[in-house]
């Protein structure tokens, strides 16, 4: 997806996480909005805008939604050159000092509101018109609303509901709703998304959102809930759609050749054509470029050689956990460990070398013994149009079929039809190269194996730590980590709270 940057994203930048922008620094270089929304390009402009937050969401610098939702987990570190680097991800990743000044988290959740501000945007300015785009627009920007809303309670609980665009500044502020509240509007939202968009393989660019990705979400919400039965039809929906599948194998899914591709769902894009290099990268800004790459490329500085398995240095950061590492062993998982680590032994037989000396203090922080393999440092993923490191292309798949296989047996077992669970767990086994699940595995062990099958299956994307929160799992996943209960949720930023006059350091989430 080639992003497109126009005067309504910036417009929508400053306005819903109650920045003092709105007060202080009016718009400049905007068109009138009582007239913009009468011309059927100046809607698409606006929904490519909300792709453009998304993406700069999930790929800003050190503050991205992919990172911040993946370190509380334990198939990853935080790592990085030491254990002050990047000190906001280092706390995250080991709980004992998540404060509510915390950067990372406030970039998260200031930039899922400007999304939702954007999407308020589009949807309110639609409501009446007759433009022949304002069903699937409309469609567009409420999926993407209720995909920051879902994102948002899952990671702070009881958040401010938002759905209409403030006109003064005290329009701001706005208490907290309940998450049943959230869910309901995510779930009214996608059904009107589900109404209106179009089959995956009538999407009239392949990036945008397609019927079946509102279904499939749909469907996780509801799992999320514990409304497994009311969650099966949606699951069923994209499962019975030929548009989406698996893709052949685990490598294959992380290939610049299935960007968008059959198993996608919901993928923001990179390019490399703008060039980035050192003295033009914009450091907290958008680049177009995934700069997270490099960021979780294997450290240089001598310290990793993996120039043998085809890989680029980077700077370090997300290392896989030995936990992980010996998960794979134990469930016998060799192809898709192939697509998701290497461990130490296995890079130096490749020819490669880990030089622990190299580090300081002889220690490479948090290294566990292995590297990544998925979202790689790979060279054929970058550009030399500019510096190499600053302009990887590599797609975040932040939504894909293999999850909805998963949550589909989850689902399916906690209604009672095993048999169901088992068909599309087997179907997540068989590309992994793994035998089917015995017939015989029923009830809670069969819960037990869906759990290790998405540990595997979704290592490194983000889900793993909410899983075991809903679970009721983390405490004795992440025992002797650092973690209590008040890290189920982060906390809610503080600038929130002083600047929302709806809240209070009441409403705050326990523990912060």
């Amino acid at each position: 997806m080639k992003k497109i940057i126009f005067g309504l994203a910036f417009i929508c930048l400053g306005i819903i996480a109650c920045s003092e922008d709105f007060t202080t620094n009016p718009p400049e270089n905007v068109q009138d909005l009582n007239t913009f929304f009468l011309e059927e390009e100046n809607v698409e402009q606006a929904i490519i805008g909300i792709y453009d937050l998304m993406q700069f969401n999930y790929a800003r610098d050190w503050h991205s939604a992919f990172l911040v939702k993946l370190l509380p987990g334990d198939d990853a570190n935080a790592a990085g050159g030491n254990p002050a680097d990047q000190q906001q991800l280092q706390d995250i990743d080991d709980y004992t000092n998540v404060s509510t000044s915390n950067s990372s988290i406030r970039s998260v959740w200031d930039l899922h509101y400007r999304t939702i501000a954007l999407s308020n945007l589009v949807i309110e300015n639609l409501e009446t018109s007759t433009l022949t785009n304002k069903d699937r627009a409309s469609a567009e920007a409420k999926f993407f609303r209720a995909w920051c809303y879902f994102e948002l309670t899952t990671m702070f609980g009881d958040v401010p509901l938002r759905l209409k665009l403030p006109t003064a500044a005290e329009d701001f502020s706005s208490p907290k709703s309940p998450r049943s509240d959230i869910y309901a509007q995510v779930k009214a939202d996608l059904t009107d998304a589900i109404q209106f968009l179009p089959s995956k393989s009538a999407v009239s660019q392949n990036f945008r959102v397609s019927k079946g990705a509102a279904e499939a979400l749909m469907g996780k919400v509801l799992v999320f809930e514990g409304n497994y039965s009311q969650a099966i039809p949606f699951f069923e929906a994209v499962i019975n759609d030929p548009a989406h599948d698996l893709e052949a194998t685990p490598k294959d899914v992380w290939t610049e050749a299935s960007e968008f591709g059959k198993e996608s769902l919901l993928e923001l894009g990179y390019i490399s054509t703008t060039g980035r290099d050192w003295g033009n990268i914009a450091w907290g800004g958008r680049n177009e470029s995934n700069l997270h790459i490099q960021l979780m490329g294997p450290r240089g500085d001598e310290i990793f050689n993996v120039n043998s398995v085809g890989l680029l240095n980077g700077w370090g950061f997300n290392l896989p956990t030995s936990k992980l590492a010996n998960a794979f062993d134990a469930s016998g998982d060799v192809v898709r460990k192939g697509a998701t680590l290497l461990t130490e032994s296995e890079l130096v037989a490749a020819g490669g070398a880990v030089d622990p000396t190299k580090a300081p203090g002889g220690t490479i922080w948090d290294y566990e013994g292995a590297i990544r393999l998925k979202y790689a440092t790979r060279a054929e993923d970058t550009s030399s149009d500019g510096v190499r490191e600053l302009n990887y292309t590599t797609n975040f798949r932040l939504f894909r079929y293999a999850e909805v296989l998963l949550l589909a047996a989850e689902a399916y077992n906690q209604s009672g039809n095993d048999p169901a669970a088992r068909t599309e767990l087997n179907k997540v086994r068989q590309r992994a190269g793994l035998a089917d699940i015995a017939a015989t595995t029923t009830g809670g062990d069969l819960f037990d194996a869906i759990v290790n099958e998405k540990f595997l299956e979704l290592a490194h994307e983000g889900q793993r730590f909410w899983d075991l929160v809903r679970w009721n799992r983390a405490a004795t996943e992440l025992a002797g980590t650092g973690y209590t209960s008040k890290n189920d949720l982060f906390p809610i930023p503080q600038t929130e709270i002083d600047k929302n006059n709806e809240l209070s350091d009441s409403d705050q989430n326990a523990g912060y």
